[in-house]
């Protein structure tokens, strides 16, 4: 199990385990974007906007990690929450 986890968790770039990063500029958009919604509350099309910007926003960050993640768990949390953000659209 250990091996699992070691592969699952190690950044192939420097080596080291790898289970949060700084925030990329798309999920930053999504921090900024969630504050101001929870603390603005915005109505009608600039909260339907402010909306569409952060979920667009999260889905980009979520193709980036699949595409570019340091390693297995970091794709599979970008497939998830692609998939999340995917459901909730339909």
């Amino acid at each position: 199990m250990s091996r699992f986890l070691d592969w699952f968790f190690r950044d192939r770039a420097t080596g080291e385990i790898t289970i949060a990063q700084m925030p990329n500029p798309a999920l930053w958009i999504v921090l900024a974007g969630s504050v101001v919604g929870w603390i603005w509350h915005p109505a009608g099309r600039t909260g339907a906007n402010l909306e569409c910007l952060v979920k667009a926003a999260l889905v980009v960050w979520a193709v980036d990690e699949i595409a570019r993640g340091a390693n297995p768990w970091r794709r599979c949390l970008g497939a998830a929450v692609l998939i999340y953000e995917i459901a909730t659209l339909m």
